[in-house]
């Protein structure tokens, strides 16, 4: 099955969705990363999760990323943690991008089933932040300024 997205101009608007109001579970996966072991989005819970679909070839995600993994050196700590769902559709490019751009965080390979799980990926990035007892709290579509993110980091953090 051949997916394609939609990107979003670096100058569309940024959305967060309300529809969120609800905190609905985030779906579990899991998934390889690449050094080939596997990620399970549940082993995180007790910590806030910015998960962040994205792609090489996303000029938006580029200019993101750099922000990303600021925010897991700044806030790692404090119980924040930033997983990359790479979208490419093999994970050659993936590897020599993660280390250019020195993530710090983990990148898993993504598929359309995991997309689907969060409601479809029709466009690049898509971010969604996770409460601590693995609810949605926020959904991104489109780049995101890191003040947004660094927002709603804040204020999950201090919740226990």
């Amino acid at each position: 099955m051949v997916v394609h997205y939609a990107l979003r101009r670096h100058d569309a608007p940024r959305i967060a969705t309300s529809a969120t109001a609800q905190h609905l579970p985030a779906p579990d996966f899991t998934l390889p990363q690449l050094d080939g072991h596997d990620l399970r989005l549940s082993s995180y819970r007790g910590k806030v999760v910015l998960l962040d679909f994205w792609a090489t070839w996303c000029d938006p995600c580029r200019e993101e990323i750099p922000h990303l993994v600021e925010l897991q050196q700044k806030y790692a700590s404090s119980g924040l943690q930033v997983i990359g769902i790479s979208m490419d559709d093999s994970p050659d490019p993936v590897r020599p991008f993660s280390q250019q751009f020195h993530m710090n965080y983990p990148v898993v390979m993504g598929t359309a089933q995991t997309g689907a799980l969060y409601g479809g990926i029709l466009g690049l990035p898509i971010t969604f932040l996770i409460t601590r007892d693995g609810r949605i709290y926020a959904k991104h579509i489109g780049a995101t300024s890191a003040e947004v993110f660094e927002k709603e980091i804040k204020t999950l953090l201090q919740n226990p």
